[in-house]
Protein backbone atom coordinates (compact mmCIF):
# COMPACT_ATOMS: atom_id res chain seq x y z
CA UNK A 1 0.00 0.00 0.00
CA UNK A 2 1.35 3.41 -0.98
CA UNK A 3 1.83 6.27 1.49
CA UNK A 4 -0.83 8.37 -0.30
CA UNK A 5 -3.38 5.58 0.07
CA UNK A 6 -2.65 5.25 3.78
CA UNK A 7 -3.09 9.00 4.28
CA UNK A 8 -6.33 8.95 2.28
CA UNK A 9 -7.72 6.03 4.24
CA UNK A 10 -6.79 7.60 7.59
CA UNK A 11 -8.30 10.93 6.57
CA UNK A 12 -11.50 9.22 5.50
CA UNK A 13 -11.61 7.13 8.66
CA UNK A 14 -11.27 10.12 10.97
CA UNK A 15 -13.82 12.23 9.10
CA UNK A 16 -16.22 9.28 9.05
CA UNK A 17 -15.89 8.74 12.80
CA UNK A 18 -16.14 12.45 13.64
CA UNK A 19 -19.96 12.45 13.74
CA UNK A 20 -20.28 9.44 16.07
CA UNK A 21 -19.90 11.41 19.35
CA UNK A 22 -22.68 13.77 18.22
CA UNK A 23 -24.98 10.87 17.33
CA UNK A 24 -24.27 9.11 20.63
CA UNK A 25 -24.87 12.30 22.62
CA UNK A 26 -28.13 13.00 20.80
CA UNK A 27 -29.37 9.45 21.40
CA UNK A 28 -28.39 9.51 25.10
CA UNK A 29 -29.72 12.97 25.92
CA UNK A 30 -32.62 12.90 23.44
CA UNK A 31 -31.71 16.51 22.71
CA UNK A 32 -30.69 18.03 19.40
CA UNK A 33 -31.40 21.65 20.26
CA UNK A 34 -27.81 22.71 19.56
CA UNK A 35 -27.53 20.81 16.27
CA UNK A 36 -27.80 22.82 13.06
CA UNK A 37 -29.88 20.99 10.42
CA UNK A 38 -28.57 23.40 7.74
CA UNK A 39 -25.00 22.35 8.52
CA UNK A 40 -25.90 18.66 8.21
CA UNK A 41 -27.82 19.27 4.97
CA UNK A 42 -24.79 21.04 3.51
CA UNK A 43 -22.45 18.34 4.79
CA UNK A 44 -24.61 15.54 3.34
CA UNK A 45 -24.67 17.24 -0.06
CA UNK A 46 -20.87 17.51 0.01
CA UNK A 47 -20.46 13.90 1.12
CA UNK A 48 -22.85 12.73 -1.59
CA UNK A 49 -20.85 14.61 -4.19
CA UNK A 50 -17.58 13.19 -2.84
CA UNK A 51 -19.07 9.70 -3.12
CA UNK A 52 -20.07 10.33 -6.74
CA UNK A 53 -16.58 11.71 -7.38
CA UNK A 54 -15.12 8.51 -5.91
CA UNK A 55 -17.19 6.44 -8.34
CA UNK A 56 -16.10 8.62 -11.26
CA UNK A 57 -12.44 8.23 -10.26
CA UNK A 58 -12.93 4.56 -9.34
CA UNK A 59 -11.33 5.30 -5.95
CA UNK A 60 -12.58 2.78 -3.38
CA UNK A 61 -11.35 4.61 -0.22
CA UNK A 62 -13.19 7.78 -1.31
CA UNK A 63 -16.34 5.80 -2.12
CA UNK A 64 -16.36 3.84 1.14
CA UNK A 65 -15.43 6.57 3.60
CA UNK A 66 -17.65 9.24 2.09
CA UNK A 67 -20.50 6.80 1.55
CA UNK A 68 -20.42 5.74 5.22
CA UNK A 69 -20.06 9.38 6.29
CA UNK A 70 -23.08 10.26 4.16
CA UNK A 71 -25.14 7.55 5.87
CA UNK A 72 -24.06 8.55 9.40
CA UNK A 73 -24.57 12.27 8.82
CA UNK A 74 -27.93 11.63 7.14
CA UNK A 75 -28.94 9.64 10.22
CA UNK A 76 -27.96 12.61 12.42
CA UNK A 77 -29.91 14.96 10.16
CA UNK A 78 -33.01 12.75 10.31
CA UNK A 79 -32.63 12.44 14.08
CA UNK A 80 -32.38 16.21 14.34
CA UNK A 81 -35.44 16.86 12.20
CA UNK A 82 -37.64 14.18 13.77
CA UNK A 83 -36.67 15.17 17.32
CA UNK A 84 -37.51 18.80 16.61
CA UNK A 85 -40.88 17.94 15.11
CA UNK A 86 -41.74 15.70 18.09
CA UNK A 87 -40.87 18.43 20.59
CA UNK A 88 -43.08 20.93 18.75
CA UNK A 89 -46.06 18.59 19.05
CA UNK A 90 -45.96 18.69 22.85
Amino acid sequence: MQFEQIIGILAGLFTTLAVLPQIIKALKTKSVDDVSPIMFITLCIGLGLWTVYGFLKEDLPIIITNGISFILNSFMLILSITSRSKSKNF
